[in-house]
């Protein structure tokens, strides 16, 4: 068997000012390894060995002097760097936070794209005029109380009733950490409550509203669901709130009464969502979230500049996309505050930044928080590196609307979207579902299993040896743009071209192939009592 020869060295670099780029290779390169003709840094020795993903200086650092990767200061050399040095955090003071003041206000004006036409997937569509990608029963929970509950009334549905309902692609419970023992009455309360509201109106659930309560928690269903806030579906009176089934009330008597009860109210229903069917819809009825997690240096260089150009597709295919993350787009403000629509949409950018700093400064921490040990071995040294990989995912469209966290998408509502979450994985996944998610897409370099049963999660690995290591849990790898392999416009098609095949149920995801679903987790900045 012949051995497969190892690729030459190979440095990226994202801009010609850029004074570091960063080894493409598997394992790195070791020192001594002098790079090749056609590479960043041509006829440089390594001084040390660069791990992976990792920086290298192209030049001789001053010390005080700007490193530049994304021709931005990511930080500034705390001693002097010779050329052909591995540059790595220690080395570097991270550059302070761009005061919120004096920002340019929708200063640029995208060109406009002409309009993608024709394009279509069969979804199903909503009373409310939302499509969904999937066709799932959720059953709403009230508290934390009840989850176990529901977990055996839903391996009960799944197992007695599903069969014969081969329309409805899920069951599944909405649990939840809140409820109770909460300052429910505290300003930032209204964040968890709307969260947890507007999921169980997610697009994926066909309207459909079911709810669980144990009945002394401080949720209370009518104050969850107010009459008024959801579609009735059957004939019930509207104002008389959602379906209840209550634990504590008298006619339950033993556990098994509660299961029976939860199991046969369940029954309308699966009859109305299996009566459904998919239709033949505009690409336009997509609502797409976008997030990186796990992320490395080649997030921002392969797997995030591709999801920010299939975003651009599908803005002018007329569909929503929501990009969010506030700690990792906050070092990049500028370029958020000059691509909105209009000054409000900047003002309101502003606006929820300067809620989470505050937020976060409440805490004694800052946005150097956010990154993990997991990022920093990725060659990511600080927040302001990661935050300029992390924000081109969001493509070039200019942004016409500003979500707070937990409200939900108006109809009036499409295009590019920034919804102000925090940047953890669970928490901005649960948050885009309530603004109305029906399709994900997530970027990893570390690797994470991630995945929502709510909305199908399609996996985009950075690197080629990571969608090699984990073949069946990753569905694209934009690792080849940075092999040489496929552009950034070939990969960008694909996913694009994946996301209507996902919508319409022709293809599933690993992580719905494998069940691998995240718990929700409500952001809840309020007291907990």
């Amino acid at each position: 068997m012949n051995a497969v020869s190892p690729r030459p060295p190979l440095t990226l670099r994202m801009r010609a000012e850029d004074n570091v780029a960063i080894v493409a290779n598997d394992g790195g390169l070791p020192a001594g390894t002098v790079l090749p003709a056609g590479v960043p840094g041509a006829g440089l020795m390594l001084r040390d060995k660069v791990p992976q993903g990792h920086k290298v200086a192209l030049r001789d650092l001053a010390e005080g002097e700007a490193v530049l990767r994304y021709g931005v200061p990511i930080g500034y050399a705390l001693q002097p760097i010779a050329a052909g040095s591995w540059v790595h955090e220690r080395l570097l003071q991270m550059p302070s936070a761009r005061a919120l003041e004096g920002l340019p206000l929708a200063t640029v004006k995208p060109p406009v794209a002409e309009p993608l036409t024709g394009y279509t997937f069969e979804g199903y569509r909503n009373a409310d005029g939302s499509v969904g990608t999937r066709n799932i029963l959720a059953i709403t929970t009230t508290v934390q109380c009840v989850a176990g509950v529901v977990a055996q009334a839903v391996a009960r549905i799944k197992a007695e009733l599903l069969p014969q309902y081969p329309n409805v692609d899920d069951v599944i419970g909405l649990e939840h950490s809140y409820g109770c023992g909460v300052a429910i009455d505290a300003p930032d309360a209204v964040i968890p409550i709307r969260t947890l509201r507007n999921i169980s109106l997610n697009p994926n659930f066909g309207g459909e509203v079911m709810v669980v309560s144990l009945g002394c928690e401080k949720l209370q269903p009518v104050r969850l669901l107010p009459p008024g806030s959801f579609p009735i579906v059957d004939e019930r009176d509207p104002a008389a709130g959602p379906e209840t089934i209550c634990l504590q009330d008298d006619a339950h008597v033993g556990f098994m009464s509660m299961l029976d009860d939860i199991v046969q109210s369940a029954r309308p229903h699966l009859e109305r969502l299996n009566a459904r069917r998919r239709e033949t819809v505009p690409a336009s009825a997509l609502v797409v979230g976008v997030q990186c997690g796990g992320s490395d240096a080649f997030s921002g260089v392969t797997a995030n500049p591709a999801v920010g150009f299939c975003a651009d597709l599908l803005v002018r295919a007329g569909a929503t996309v929501m990009f969010s993350e506030n700690t990792e787009v906050r070092d990049a403000v500028e370029q958020l505050t000059s691509r909105a629509a209009t000054p409000e949409v900047a003002e309101a950018i502003v606006r929820e930044l300067g809620w989470y700093d505050r937020y976060l400064d409440r805490g004694r921490v800052d946005r150097a928080a956010n990154t993990t040990p997991g990022n920093k071995a990725g060659g990511l040294s600080n927040i302001a590196e990661k935050a300029m990989g992390s924000i081109i995912k969001s493509g070039s469209a200019a942004i016409s609307h500003v979500l707070s966290p937990g409200d939900k998408l108006r109809a009036d509502q499409r295009g590019l979207v920034y919804a102000a979450t925090p940047a953890s994985d669970f928490i901005c996944g649960t948050l885009q579902l309530a603004a109305g998610m029906n399709l994900h897409i997530f970027t990893t370099g570390r690797g994470t299993p991630y995945g929502l049963a709510e909305c199908p999660v399609v996996k985009v690995a950075t690197r080629t040896d990571l969608a090699r290591r984990w073949h069946d849990l990753m569905d694209v790898n934009a690792g080849r743009i940075a092999d040489g392999d496929a552009s950034l416009e070939d990969v960008g098609w694909e996913l694009f071209h994946l996301l209507l095949d996902v919508a319409s149920g022709r293809r599933k995801t690993w992580a719905e192939h494998w069940k691998l679903h995240n718990a929700l987790v409500l952001f809840n900045p309020a007291p907990v009592t």
